[in-house]
């Protein structure tokens, strides 16, 4: 595995680092590629990443935490908690049609439509720090079909579970995720931070293979519900380990949460609640990209094998990805 996995990094220059786990044993751990390219800093196997979409499945555990602890339901409409904000999301979306990607809202952000690589926010960037700040940018886009009646990836859906988050419990959505999903799991390094101010351990992330170009000017400065958490290859392992063993949100809500609820045959896989499933095995994962970000992680049960594939680049991860599948038999 070490083989086919340095031989690609080394063809595709990735840079990033690649876990793999089986029944709680590393099998294999390095990292590549630097950091911070203009002053030779190296990532290591401790580098925070940024995760992208990862993000979208911490945002629903930390929702399904507060639908057990009794603060919302699954049912629960979103306009329950909007109020007049965000006129054009139709009355009977509910929480669960947005977890599921099926609430049929208009996108902020549609994938399909733009290069992430390109200048695509409508605000500037430096005005996206807190979930509230996002509603100018989910405000005026129409309903694209009936709630319920069909699966289309929507970012704009998880930045507004995490504002119906902030407004049922009264607490910031940034400062929610870390009781409720990461302190349970032992995330100990995985939090969002701000592109603009980043820590030492944490990766910059650039647009090219090569160059210095870097994404702080593409993406909100910090993410909400839909992108902006940071975290490590030992983070993510041990974020596998804690959702199976039921210490993030209980087993029966976990077995929901990974129970396909559509089919998504353009990218060959299926989706549940927040989280990618194989199209006819029993693999769950994680998945980001964007302007200097790639990121895959992703566990399967009935072999015990974990792996994280984490680059700051923006296609960086891919290659890796194809590799670990082929060689573990995902």
């Amino acid at each position: 595995m070490g083989d086919g996995v340095d031989g690609v990094a080394e063809r595709t220059g990735f840079s990033g680092v690649v876990r793999v786990d089986r029944a709680g044993v590393t099998e294999f751990c390095s990292a590549y590629g630097y950091a911070d390219r203009a002053h030779g800093i190296l990532n290591s196997a401790e580098t925070q990443f940024a995760t992208a979409s990862g993000t979208k499945s911490l945002t629903a555990l930390a929702v399904m935490g507060l639908i057990e602890r009794g603060t919302f339901e699954l049912k629960t409409t979103a306009r329950s908690l909007l109020g007049q904000d965000l006129p054009l999301i139709a009355d009977d979306v509910t929480i669960e049609h947005l977890l599921a990607h099926r609430s049929g809202i208009g996108d902020y952000l549609d994938e399909d439509e733009v290069d992430i690589t390109d200048y695509v926010m409508p605000v500037s960037v430096h005005k996206l720090a807190t979930t509230e700040q996002y509603l100018p940018v989910l405000d005026g886009h129409a309903t694209v079909f009936p709630a319920g009646e069909r699966f289309a990836y929507n970012n704009g859906g998880y930045v507004v579970l995490a504002l119906l988050a902030e407004r049922a419990s009264g607490i910031n959505f940034h400062e929610l995720v870390s009781p409720l999903v990461c302190e349970p799991a032992g995330m100990v390094d995985t939090e969002f931070l701000r592109s603009d101010e980043l820590p030492g351990r944490a990766a910059l992330g650039y647009l090219n293979v090569d160059g210095l170009r870097t994404n702080v000017l593409h993406l909100p400065v910090i993410g909400s519900g839909d992108g902006g958490i940071y975290s490590t290859a030992a983070d993510l392992s041990a974020f596998w380990d804690a959702l199976f063993a039921g210490r993030i949100v209980s087993p029966e809500h976990v077995a929901e949460m990974v129970r396909p609820r559509s089919d998504w045959p353009e990218e060959t896989r299926r989706y549940g609640l927040g989280f990618h499933l194989h199209a006819t095995g029993d693999g769950v994962w994680l998945e980001g990209y964007d302007a200097g970000v790639s990121f895959a992680s992703l566990h399967k049960p009935s072999s015990s094998i974990t792996y994280t594939v984490i680059a700051n680049w923006s296609d960086g991860a891919w290659p890796i990805v194809k590799v670990l599948n082929d060689q573990l038999g995902i």
